[in-house]
């Protein structure tokens, strides 16, 4: 698809959970920010959102996740709970989720995007199954991220799924549960996120 002389489209993630108040929020501005200090000026190229299969739409980012955001050295800044229709799975590169049970969400709605769809967990698992040097071959860097979503839906076969792979909901728990889920979140997230930043890295270079 050609793209008429604007800038590439970004390489999309939509992260999803039930409220998208507290993991799925703290997901995307954890990882934008991470994204930030990686990419700096190339940060345009990879796009984070996120929505709720129940969302709380509207509602800022719940204040005790926003703390542990904050601990990470992010801000929620104006960020507004959405909730996911059938544009969101659509229009995303890949797709990650905060448990099995929002995974079947979004391929009810899109069920397409069964290689693109994961849970955040299940995804991190499946990436130490794809050498860092692997070939993800492509002349854009969206082209090379798309290649490692493939590669990760590829290794689903050696690799079992249950109940580890998702993240609980920490809503209306203690300050440390919400803690606990944004140490794993972050644990999960931020390595893909890096693969991501190496392919776009790896592959730049002066004209």
């Amino acid at each position: 698809m050609s793209n008429s002389g604007g800038p590439p489209p970004a390489f999309t993630v939509l992260l999803v959970c039930t409220g998208n108040i507290c993991r799925s929020a703290l997901a995307e501005r954890l990882g934008s920010a991470y994204l930030h200090e990686r990419l700096g000026d190339l940060v345009a190229d990879v796009r984070l959102t996120s929505a709720g299969t129940q969302a709380v739409v509207g509602s800022e980012m719940h204040p005790l996740s926003a703390l542990v955001l904050n601990g990470f050295g992010a801000e929620p800044g104006a960020f507004r709970a959405q909730q996911l229709i059938e544009r969101h799975p659509a229009e995303a590169d890949l797709i990650l989720t905060m448990t099995r049970t929002h995974r079947r969400d979004v391929l009810a709605m899109a069920p397409r995007g069964l290689s693109r769809t994961f849970t955040l967990r299940e995804a991190a698992g499946l990436l130490d199954l794809v050498p860092p040097d692997a070939d993800l071959a492509g002349d854009t860097f969206r082209e090379r991220a798309r290649h490692l979503v493939a590669a990760l839906a590829t290794a689903r076969s050696r690799r079992g799924a249950g109940a580890e792979d998702d993240v609980r909901d920490p809503i209306g728990k203690s300050a440390e549960v919400h803690e606990e889920v944004g140490e794993l979140i972050a644990g999960a997230l931020l390595p893909l996120l890096g693969r991501l930043a190496d392919l776009h890295e790896h592959h730049t270079s002066p004209e």
